[in-house]
Protein backbone atom coordinates (compact mmCIF):
# COMPACT_ATOMS: atom_id res chain seq x y z
CA UNK A 1 0.00 0.00 0.00
CA UNK A 2 1.18 3.70 -0.89
CA UNK A 3 2.19 5.76 2.11
CA UNK A 4 3.03 9.29 2.81
CA UNK A 5 6.26 10.16 3.67
CA UNK A 6 6.17 12.55 6.85
CA UNK A 7 8.06 14.69 4.75
CA UNK A 8 4.87 15.25 2.49
CA UNK A 9 2.44 16.06 5.24
CA UNK A 10 4.23 18.47 7.18
CA UNK A 11 2.34 21.25 5.87
CA UNK A 12 -1.05 19.02 6.15
CA UNK A 13 -0.08 18.67 10.19
CA UNK A 14 0.75 23.31 10.20
CA UNK A 15 -2.26 23.70 8.96
CA UNK A 16 -3.72 21.57 11.60
CA UNK A 17 -1.75 23.10 14.47
CA UNK A 18 -2.56 26.45 13.31
CA UNK A 19 -6.48 25.70 13.19
CA UNK A 20 -6.45 24.04 16.68
CA UNK A 21 -4.33 26.39 18.62
CA UNK A 22 -4.43 29.83 16.69
CA UNK A 23 -6.40 32.77 16.99
CA UNK A 24 -5.77 36.90 16.75
CA UNK A 25 -5.55 36.21 20.42
CA UNK A 26 -3.46 33.20 20.63
CA UNK A 27 -0.36 33.45 17.63
CA UNK A 28 2.36 30.59 17.55
CA UNK A 29 6.03 31.34 16.80
CA UNK A 30 8.24 29.05 14.51
CA UNK A 31 9.90 27.77 17.54
CA UNK A 32 6.25 27.05 18.96
CA UNK A 33 5.13 25.57 15.74
CA UNK A 34 8.40 23.30 15.53
CA UNK A 35 7.63 22.16 19.19
CA UNK A 36 4.15 21.00 18.13
CA UNK A 37 5.04 19.55 15.48
CA UNK A 38 7.38 17.07 17.48
CA UNK A 39 5.18 17.25 20.78
CA UNK A 40 1.65 15.72 18.56
CA UNK A 41 3.28 14.14 15.45
CA UNK A 42 6.63 13.62 16.51
CA UNK A 43 8.16 15.08 13.45
CA UNK A 44 11.46 16.64 13.80
CA UNK A 45 11.33 19.86 11.26
CA UNK A 46 13.99 22.43 10.69
CA UNK A 47 13.19 26.15 11.18
CA UNK A 48 13.63 27.07 7.46
CA UNK A 49 11.71 24.44 6.53
CA UNK A 50 8.17 25.78 8.58
CA UNK A 51 8.67 29.24 7.20
CA UNK A 52 8.64 27.25 3.58
CA UNK A 53 5.73 25.67 4.54
CA UNK A 54 4.08 28.77 6.09
CA UNK A 55 4.78 30.71 2.70
CA UNK A 56 3.48 27.95 0.57
CA UNK A 57 -0.03 28.02 2.61
CA UNK A 58 -0.07 31.34 2.42
CA UNK A 59 0.24 31.40 -1.27
CA UNK A 60 -2.32 28.67 -1.63
CA UNK A 61 -4.90 30.91 0.04
CA UNK A 62 -5.31 30.39 3.24
CA UNK A 63 -6.06 33.06 5.47
CA UNK A 64 -2.78 32.63 7.52
CA UNK A 65 -1.83 36.13 9.37
CA UNK A 66 1.56 37.17 11.13
CA UNK A 67 3.84 40.05 12.24
CA UNK A 68 7.27 40.61 10.53
CA UNK A 69 9.70 42.45 12.29
CA UNK A 70 12.93 44.28 10.46
CA UNK A 71 16.46 43.31 12.49
CA UNK A 72 19.91 44.08 11.26
CA UNK A 73 22.07 41.15 11.40
CA UNK A 74 25.97 41.41 10.70
CA UNK A 75 27.58 39.04 7.79
CA UNK A 76 30.04 36.64 9.18
CA UNK A 77 31.61 36.20 5.74
CA UNK A 78 30.88 39.82 4.55
CA UNK A 79 32.15 41.51 7.62
CA UNK A 80 28.69 43.79 7.02
CA UNK A 81 25.63 44.45 8.40
CA UNK A 82 22.60 42.67 6.79
CA UNK A 83 18.37 44.04 7.08
CA UNK A 84 16.07 40.84 7.11
CA UNK A 85 12.69 40.42 8.27
CA UNK A 86 11.55 38.14 11.13
CA UNK A 87 8.52 36.22 10.95
CA UNK A 88 6.64 35.24 13.92
CA UNK A 89 2.78 35.56 15.78
CA UNK A 90 1.36 33.29 13.16
CA UNK A 91 -2.29 32.48 13.26
CA UNK A 92 -4.86 31.45 10.84
CA UNK A 93 -8.32 33.10 10.40
CA UNK A 94 -11.28 30.97 11.00
CA UNK A 95 -13.90 30.67 8.69
CA UNK A 96 -16.26 31.77 11.44
CA UNK A 97 -15.46 33.99 14.57
CA UNK A 98 -16.02 32.90 18.11
CA UNK A 99 -19.65 34.83 18.37
CA UNK A 100 -20.68 33.77 15.10
CA UNK A 101 -20.26 30.10 16.03
CA UNK A 102 -21.85 31.01 19.72
CA UNK A 103 -24.57 32.25 17.31
CA UNK A 104 -25.34 29.11 15.78
CA UNK A 105 -24.85 26.71 18.57
CA UNK A 106 -27.11 28.74 20.63
CA UNK A 107 -29.86 28.14 18.19
CA UNK A 108 -29.15 24.13 18.25
CA UNK A 109 -29.08 24.55 22.29
CA UNK A 110 -32.93 26.08 22.24
CA UNK A 111 -34.13 24.35 19.22
CA UNK A 112 -37.06 22.43 20.66
CA UNK A 113 -37.65 19.89 17.74
CA UNK A 114 -33.71 18.59 17.26
CA UNK A 115 -33.03 15.40 19.45
CA UNK A 116 -30.65 15.69 22.62
CA UNK A 117 -27.86 13.12 21.12
CA UNK A 118 -28.12 15.05 17.64
CA UNK A 119 -27.64 18.82 19.57
CA UNK A 120 -24.56 17.13 20.86
CA UNK A 121 -22.97 15.92 17.65
CA UNK A 122 -23.98 18.95 15.73
CA UNK A 123 -22.40 21.13 18.72
CA UNK A 124 -19.33 19.32 18.85
CA UNK A 125 -19.08 19.76 15.02
CA UNK A 126 -19.63 23.75 14.69
CA UNK A 127 -16.81 23.13 17.75
CA UNK A 128 -14.28 21.96 15.62
CA UNK A 129 -14.67 25.01 13.21
CA UNK A 130 -12.61 27.00 16.21
CA UNK A 131 -9.61 26.49 18.07
CA UNK A 132 -9.25 24.74 21.71
CA UNK A 133 -9.92 28.05 23.37
CA UNK A 134 -13.50 28.25 22.22
CA UNK A 135 -13.98 24.60 23.09
CA UNK A 136 -13.07 25.02 26.50
CA UNK A 137 -15.06 28.21 26.84
CA UNK A 138 -18.30 25.96 25.71
CA UNK A 139 -17.14 23.19 28.27
CA UNK A 140 -20.53 24.74 30.47
CA UNK A 141 -22.60 25.02 27.63
CA UNK A 142 -25.83 22.23 28.56
CA UNK A 143 -28.64 21.40 26.30
CA UNK A 144 -32.17 21.64 27.10
CA UNK A 145 -33.99 17.70 26.21
CA UNK A 146 -36.02 18.34 23.46
CA UNK A 147 -39.92 18.04 24.05
CA UNK A 148 -41.97 15.36 22.09
CA UNK A 149 -40.59 12.48 20.80
CA UNK A 150 -37.75 14.10 17.96
CA UNK A 151 -35.84 11.31 16.24
CA UNK A 152 -33.51 11.48 13.49
CA UNK A 153 -36.43 11.37 11.14
CA UNK A 154 -36.56 14.96 11.14
CA UNK A 155 -33.25 15.12 9.35
CA UNK A 156 -34.39 11.90 6.85
CA UNK A 157 -37.51 14.29 6.05
CA UNK A 158 -35.57 17.71 5.68
CA UNK A 159 -33.54 15.61 3.05
CA UNK A 160 -36.90 14.25 1.42
CA UNK A 161 -37.97 17.80 1.10
CA UNK A 162 -35.14 19.68 -0.03
CA UNK A 163 -35.13 17.14 -3.09
CA UNK A 164 -38.61 17.38 -3.60
CA UNK A 165 -39.05 21.10 -3.38
CA UNK A 166 -36.06 20.97 -5.74
CA UNK A 167 -37.33 18.82 -8.48
CA UNK A 168 -40.77 20.12 -8.60
CA UNK A 169 -42.21 16.93 -7.18
CA UNK A 170 -44.71 16.00 -4.82
CA UNK A 171 -44.33 14.39 -1.26
CA UNK A 172 -47.28 11.60 -0.03
CA UNK A 173 -46.79 11.17 4.77
CA UNK A 174 -48.68 10.17 7.31
CA UNK A 175 -49.17 13.36 10.01
CA UNK A 176 -48.59 12.55 13.50
CA UNK A 177 -50.72 14.10 16.79
CA UNK A 178 -50.21 13.35 20.24
CA UNK A 179 -52.65 10.97 22.32
CA UNK A 180 -53.13 10.86 25.85
CA UNK A 181 -50.64 7.98 26.57
CA UNK A 182 -48.08 11.24 25.59
CA UNK A 183 -46.82 9.16 22.47
CA UNK A 184 -47.51 10.22 18.35
CA UNK A 185 -50.15 8.71 16.68
CA UNK A 186 -50.91 9.03 12.93
CA UNK A 187 -53.91 11.50 12.41
CA UNK A 188 -56.84 9.57 11.16
CA UNK A 189 -59.93 10.47 9.13
CA UNK A 190 -63.71 10.49 9.87
CA UNK A 191 -63.97 6.50 9.60
CA UNK A 192 -61.03 6.18 11.75
CA UNK A 193 -58.73 5.19 9.14
CA UNK A 194 -54.88 6.58 9.00
CA UNK A 195 -54.64 9.78 7.06
CA UNK A 196 -52.50 9.94 3.90
CA UNK A 197 -51.44 13.27 3.05
CA UNK A 198 -50.53 14.49 -0.64
CA UNK A 199 -48.84 17.17 -0.89
CA UNK A 200 -47.00 20.09 -2.82
CA UNK A 201 -44.20 21.35 -0.83
CA UNK A 202 -42.94 24.68 -1.56
CA UNK A 203 -40.45 25.99 1.64
CA UNK A 204 -39.32 24.80 4.46
CA UNK A 205 -39.27 27.42 7.29
CA UNK A 206 -37.94 27.98 10.35
CA UNK A 207 -39.94 29.52 13.30
CA UNK A 208 -40.88 29.81 17.35
CA UNK A 209 -38.07 26.97 17.53
CA UNK A 210 -39.52 24.30 14.86
CA UNK A 211 -39.44 23.73 11.54
CA UNK A 212 -42.57 24.14 9.20
CA UNK A 213 -43.36 22.60 5.51
CA UNK A 214 -45.06 25.64 3.55
CA UNK A 215 -47.35 23.67 0.95
CA UNK A 216 -50.21 23.33 -0.43
CA UNK A 217 -52.69 20.45 0.45
CA UNK A 218 -53.30 18.39 -2.86
CA UNK A 219 -56.89 18.37 -2.58
CA UNK A 220 -57.52 21.99 -2.33
CA UNK A 221 -56.23 25.53 -3.18
CA UNK A 222 -54.89 27.19 -0.07
CA UNK A 223 -51.33 27.23 1.50
CA UNK A 224 -51.03 24.56 4.14
CA UNK A 225 -48.28 24.17 7.08
CA UNK A 226 -47.34 21.38 8.73
CA UNK A 227 -44.45 20.83 11.40
CA UNK A 228 -41.61 18.48 10.13
CA UNK A 229 -41.29 16.99 13.18
CA UNK A 230 -44.67 15.67 12.82
CA UNK A 231 -44.19 14.20 9.79
CA UNK A 232 -43.30 10.22 9.21
CA UNK A 233 -42.96 7.71 6.15
CA UNK A 234 -42.57 10.63 4.13
CA UNK A 235 -42.07 9.64 0.05
CA UNK A 236 -41.20 11.37 -3.29
CA UNK A 237 -44.02 10.53 -5.46
CA UNK A 238 -43.41 10.90 -9.35
CA UNK A 239 -46.21 13.30 -9.90
CA UNK A 240 -45.39 16.91 -10.28
CA UNK A 241 -45.97 19.46 -8.25
CA UNK A 242 -49.06 22.25 -8.08
CA UNK A 243 -47.09 25.58 -8.75
CA UNK A 244 -47.51 28.06 -5.81
CA UNK A 245 -47.91 30.39 -8.32
CA UNK A 246 -51.83 28.78 -9.48
CA UNK A 247 -52.92 28.75 -5.82
CA UNK A 248 -55.92 31.85 -5.51
CA UNK A 249 -54.26 35.07 -4.36
CA UNK A 250 -50.22 34.46 -5.04
CA UNK A 251 -49.87 36.53 -8.03
CA UNK A 252 -46.57 35.97 -9.90
CA UNK A 253 -44.41 35.54 -6.98
CA UNK A 254 -44.55 34.08 -3.33
CA UNK A 255 -42.83 36.22 -0.44
CA UNK A 256 -42.09 34.28 2.32
CA UNK A 257 -40.66 36.64 4.45
CA UNK A 258 -44.31 38.43 4.04
CA UNK A 259 -45.93 35.29 4.51
CA UNK A 260 -43.79 34.60 7.65
CA UNK A 261 -44.20 37.90 9.02
CA UNK A 262 -48.58 37.90 8.34
CA UNK A 263 -48.74 33.67 10.34
CA UNK A 264 -46.52 34.36 13.58
CA UNK A 265 -47.81 31.66 15.00
CA UNK A 266 -47.84 29.47 11.23
CA UNK A 267 -51.94 29.03 10.92
CA UNK A 268 -52.58 28.91 7.21
CA UNK A 269 -55.76 30.70 6.94
CA UNK A 270 -56.68 34.24 5.77
CA UNK A 271 -54.78 37.70 6.23
CA UNK A 272 -56.65 40.58 7.71
CA UNK A 273 -56.06 43.43 8.44
CA UNK A 274 -56.08 43.63 12.36
CA UNK A 275 -56.36 46.65 14.74
CA UNK A 276 -56.06 46.47 18.47
CA UNK A 277 -55.07 48.56 21.60
CA UNK A 278 -52.28 47.38 23.43
CA UNK A 279 -50.90 48.96 26.73
CA UNK A 280 -47.20 50.27 26.93
CA UNK A 281 -46.10 47.29 28.73
CA UNK A 282 -46.20 45.10 25.93
CA UNK A 283 -44.24 47.19 23.54
CA UNK A 284 -41.28 45.27 23.13
CA UNK A 285 -43.84 42.03 22.50
CA UNK A 286 -45.48 44.04 19.75
CA UNK A 287 -42.28 44.46 17.78
CA UNK A 288 -41.06 41.25 18.54
CA UNK A 289 -43.86 39.54 17.20
CA UNK A 290 -44.80 42.29 14.34
CA UNK A 291 -41.78 43.93 14.05
CA UNK A 292 -41.52 47.23 12.05
CA UNK A 293 -44.31 46.63 9.42
CA UNK A 294 -47.07 47.08 12.65
CA UNK A 295 -48.20 50.30 12.40
CA UNK A 296 -48.82 52.97 15.32
CA UNK A 297 -51.57 55.12 15.95
CA UNK A 298 -53.36 56.68 18.43
CA UNK A 299 -50.56 56.70 21.24
CA UNK A 300 -51.69 58.09 25.33
CA UNK A 301 -49.56 58.15 28.17
CA UNK A 302 -50.89 54.21 28.88
CA UNK A 303 -51.86 53.05 25.68
CA UNK A 304 -50.76 52.77 21.98
CA UNK A 305 -53.20 51.66 18.69
CA UNK A 306 -51.66 49.03 16.64
CA UNK A 307 -52.52 47.84 12.83
CA UNK A 308 -51.12 44.95 11.28
CA UNK A 309 -51.63 42.24 8.74
CA UNK A 310 -52.70 38.88 10.11
CA UNK A 311 -53.80 35.41 9.88
CA UNK A 312 -56.73 35.56 11.42
CA UNK A 313 -56.16 32.76 14.02
CA UNK A 314 -52.51 34.10 15.11
CA UNK A 315 -54.26 37.64 15.78
CA UNK A 316 -56.98 36.04 18.00
CA UNK A 317 -54.35 33.85 19.89
CA UNK A 318 -52.24 36.76 20.39
CA UNK A 319 -55.57 38.78 21.63
CA UNK A 320 -56.08 35.62 24.26
CA UNK A 321 -52.01 35.32 25.06
CA UNK A 322 -52.12 38.75 25.73
CA UNK A 323 -56.08 38.85 27.20
CA UNK A 324 -55.10 41.90 30.16
CA UNK A 325 -53.07 43.78 27.55
CA UNK A 326 -54.60 44.26 24.42
CA UNK A 327 -58.08 44.65 23.16
CA UNK A 328 -58.85 43.82 19.46
CA UNK A 329 -61.16 46.57 17.46
CA UNK A 330 -60.93 45.59 13.96
CA UNK A 331 -62.51 43.56 12.12
CA UNK A 332 -65.58 43.84 14.04
CA UNK A 333 -65.95 39.59 13.76
CA UNK A 334 -62.42 39.07 15.32
CA UNK A 335 -63.57 41.63 17.99
CA UNK A 336 -66.64 39.41 18.90
CA UNK A 337 -64.74 36.47 18.31
CA UNK A 338 -61.88 37.57 21.37
CA UNK A 339 -64.60 38.55 23.35
CA UNK A 340 -66.54 35.27 22.87
CA UNK A 341 -63.20 33.86 23.99
CA UNK A 342 -62.55 35.69 27.13
CA UNK A 343 -66.42 34.91 28.72
CA UNK A 344 -65.98 31.24 27.70
CA UNK A 345 -62.72 31.40 29.77
CA UNK A 346 -64.18 32.71 32.27
CA UNK A 347 -67.06 30.66 32.30
CA UNK A 348 -64.55 27.50 32.89
CA UNK A 349 -62.91 29.06 35.82
CA UNK A 350 -66.30 29.80 37.59
CA UNK A 351 -66.48 25.45 39.38
CA UNK A 352 -62.85 26.35 40.34
CA UNK A 353 -63.11 29.70 41.89
CA UNK A 354 -65.25 31.05 44.51
CA UNK A 355 -66.05 34.40 44.20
Amino acid sequence: MYSIQPKKVIILNILGILNKYTDAEHTLSQKEIQQKLESEYSMKVERKAIKRNLMDLIDFGCQIEYNETPRTKLNPQTGEYEENNILSDFYIEHDFDNSELRLLIDSIVFSSHIPQGDKMRLIEKLERLSNVYFRTSMKHVATAQSKGDATNALFFTIEVLNEAISNGKQVKFHYDEYGTDKKLHHRKNAEGKVREYVINPYQIAATNGRYYLVCNYDKYDEIANYRLDRISDIEILETDAKPITDLPGIGKRFDLSKYMNEHIYMFADETVRAKFIATKGILNDVMDFFGKEAKFSDITDDTFTVTVYISELDMELFAMQFATEVTVIEPASLAEKCKNNIIKAAERYKNYVSE
